[in-house]
Protein backbone atom coordinates (compact mmCIF):
# COMPACT_ATOMS: atom_id res chain seq x y z
CA UNK A 1 0.00 0.00 0.00
CA UNK A 2 2.61 2.86 1.01
CA UNK A 3 4.58 2.17 -2.51
CA UNK A 4 1.50 3.63 -4.42
CA UNK A 5 1.51 6.52 -2.04
CA UNK A 6 3.40 8.77 -4.33
CA UNK A 7 0.60 8.22 -7.26
CA UNK A 8 -1.88 10.42 -4.56
CA UNK A 9 -0.76 14.17 -5.50
CA UNK A 10 -0.69 12.96 -9.64
CA UNK A 11 -4.51 11.35 -9.74
CA UNK A 12 -5.09 14.55 -7.17
CA UNK A 13 -4.02 16.74 -10.38
CA UNK A 14 -5.79 15.09 -12.95
CA UNK A 15 -8.17 17.19 -14.57
CA UNK A 16 -10.64 15.13 -17.70
CA UNK A 17 -12.43 17.58 -18.66
CA UNK A 18 -9.04 19.93 -20.10
CA UNK A 19 -7.34 19.69 -23.55
CA UNK A 20 -5.14 22.22 -23.62
CA UNK A 21 -3.32 24.73 -20.80
CA UNK A 22 -0.27 26.58 -21.10
CA UNK A 23 1.15 29.20 -20.08
CA UNK A 24 3.08 32.18 -21.65
CA UNK A 25 5.53 33.87 -19.28
CA UNK A 26 6.60 37.55 -19.51
CA UNK A 27 10.51 37.26 -17.91
CA UNK A 28 10.59 40.84 -17.67
CA UNK A 29 7.44 40.95 -15.26
CA UNK A 30 5.76 43.44 -17.69
CA UNK A 31 3.99 42.77 -21.12
CA UNK A 32 4.97 45.02 -23.79
CA UNK A 33 1.60 45.74 -26.54
CA UNK A 34 3.86 44.08 -29.63
CA UNK A 35 4.54 40.82 -27.47
CA UNK A 36 1.57 38.69 -28.47
CA UNK A 37 1.32 35.09 -26.55
CA UNK A 38 0.07 32.20 -29.40
CA UNK A 39 -1.59 28.68 -28.54
CA UNK A 40 -1.57 26.12 -30.33
CA UNK A 41 -3.97 23.39 -29.92
CA UNK A 42 -5.17 20.62 -31.84
CA UNK A 43 -9.27 19.33 -31.89
CA UNK A 44 -10.27 16.22 -32.81
CA UNK A 45 -13.82 15.50 -31.68
CA UNK A 46 -16.28 18.02 -33.35
CA UNK A 47 -19.23 16.90 -31.91
CA UNK A 48 -18.01 18.16 -28.21
CA UNK A 49 -18.27 21.47 -27.29
CA UNK A 50 -15.79 23.41 -25.28
CA UNK A 51 -15.08 26.42 -23.12
CA UNK A 52 -11.98 28.10 -23.74
CA UNK A 53 -10.34 31.09 -21.13
CA UNK A 54 -7.95 33.49 -20.58
CA UNK A 55 -5.42 32.75 -17.86
CA UNK A 56 -3.67 35.96 -16.53
CA UNK A 57 -1.27 36.34 -13.74
CA UNK A 58 -0.44 39.35 -12.25
CA UNK A 59 1.09 40.81 -9.20
CA UNK A 60 0.28 43.72 -7.11
CA UNK A 61 2.80 46.23 -8.96
CA UNK A 62 -0.39 46.23 -12.01
CA UNK A 63 -1.70 49.73 -12.19
CA UNK A 64 -5.63 49.30 -13.13
CA UNK A 65 -8.04 47.79 -12.29
CA UNK A 66 -9.30 45.90 -15.36
CA UNK A 67 -7.65 44.52 -18.78
CA UNK A 68 -8.83 44.88 -22.00
CA UNK A 69 -7.33 42.18 -24.47
CA UNK A 70 -8.09 40.72 -28.27
CA UNK A 71 -8.36 37.26 -28.39
CA UNK A 72 -8.32 36.15 -31.57
CA UNK A 73 -8.57 32.24 -32.43
CA UNK A 74 -8.00 30.77 -36.39
CA UNK A 75 -7.97 27.49 -37.86
CA UNK A 76 -5.59 26.33 -40.06
CA UNK A 77 -7.09 28.76 -43.22
CA UNK A 78 -8.56 31.69 -41.48
CA UNK A 79 -9.55 33.42 -38.29
CA UNK A 80 -12.68 31.79 -36.70
CA UNK A 81 -13.03 34.07 -33.83
CA UNK A 82 -11.83 37.53 -32.81
CA UNK A 83 -13.35 40.17 -30.13
CA UNK A 84 -12.52 42.61 -27.46
CA UNK A 85 -12.43 41.18 -24.03
CA UNK A 86 -12.44 42.98 -20.68
CA UNK A 87 -11.00 40.97 -16.91
CA UNK A 88 -11.70 42.51 -13.66
CA UNK A 89 -8.26 42.06 -11.93
CA UNK A 90 -8.94 44.03 -8.79
CA UNK A 91 -12.43 44.95 -7.07
CA UNK A 92 -13.46 48.58 -6.11
CA UNK A 93 -11.55 48.62 -2.93
CA UNK A 94 -8.42 47.44 -4.77
CA UNK A 95 -8.42 43.93 -3.32
CA UNK A 96 -7.42 41.58 -6.31
CA UNK A 97 -9.77 39.15 -7.59
CA UNK A 98 -7.70 36.10 -8.68
CA UNK A 99 -6.70 33.02 -6.66
CA UNK A 100 -3.10 33.65 -4.71
CA UNK A 101 -0.93 30.84 -4.16
CA UNK A 102 1.87 33.19 -3.21
CA UNK A 103 1.27 36.11 -0.99
CA UNK A 104 1.69 38.63 -4.46
CA UNK A 105 0.85 36.53 -7.36
CA UNK A 106 -2.76 36.24 -8.24
CA UNK A 107 -4.51 34.10 -10.82
CA UNK A 108 -7.52 34.80 -12.62
CA UNK A 109 -9.44 32.42 -15.26
CA UNK A 110 -11.45 35.00 -18.00
CA UNK A 111 -14.03 32.92 -19.92
CA UNK A 112 -13.72 34.30 -23.57
CA UNK A 113 -15.95 31.01 -25.64
CA UNK A 114 -18.13 28.98 -23.61
CA UNK A 115 -20.07 26.07 -25.38
CA UNK A 116 -18.13 26.85 -28.56
CA UNK A 117 -17.99 23.81 -31.34
CA UNK A 118 -15.00 23.48 -34.13
CA UNK A 119 -16.28 23.89 -37.57
CA UNK A 120 -13.69 21.56 -38.40
CA UNK A 121 -11.26 18.92 -37.06
CA UNK A 122 -7.31 19.47 -36.74
CA UNK A 123 -4.91 22.16 -35.26
CA UNK A 124 -5.89 26.03 -34.21
CA UNK A 125 -4.13 29.07 -32.75
CA UNK A 126 -5.25 31.42 -30.55
CA UNK A 127 -3.41 34.62 -30.25
CA UNK A 128 -3.66 37.45 -27.11
CA UNK A 129 -2.80 41.15 -27.43
CA UNK A 130 -3.48 43.69 -24.63
CA UNK A 131 -5.66 46.49 -25.57
CA UNK A 132 -4.61 49.29 -22.73
CA UNK A 133 -3.53 52.74 -23.39
CA UNK A 134 -0.55 52.24 -22.02
CA UNK A 135 2.34 50.13 -23.81
CA UNK A 136 3.70 48.32 -21.35
CA UNK A 137 2.06 47.00 -18.72
CA UNK A 138 3.57 46.45 -15.34
CA UNK A 139 2.87 44.03 -13.17
CA UNK A 140 2.15 41.31 -16.06
CA UNK A 141 3.74 37.82 -15.23
CA UNK A 142 2.16 35.30 -17.84
CA UNK A 143 -1.06 35.52 -19.90
CA UNK A 144 -2.35 31.67 -20.84
CA UNK A 145 -5.25 29.55 -22.47
CA UNK A 146 -7.07 26.60 -21.09
CA UNK A 147 -9.35 24.58 -23.80
CA UNK A 148 -11.88 21.97 -21.77
CA UNK A 149 -14.71 20.09 -22.76
CA UNK A 150 -17.84 21.79 -21.66
CA UNK A 151 -20.10 18.63 -20.30
CA UNK A 152 -17.26 16.85 -18.47
CA UNK A 153 -17.40 19.27 -15.43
Amino acid sequence: MKKFLWLLPLLAACDPARIYEQYYDFPERYWPVNEKPEFSFSVTDTSASYNLYVNLRHDNNYPFANLYFIFALADSSAAVYQKLHSADLFDKNGRPLGKSGIGFLFDRRVPVLKDFRFRKPGPYTVTLEHFMRTDTLRGMRAAGLRVERSNLQ
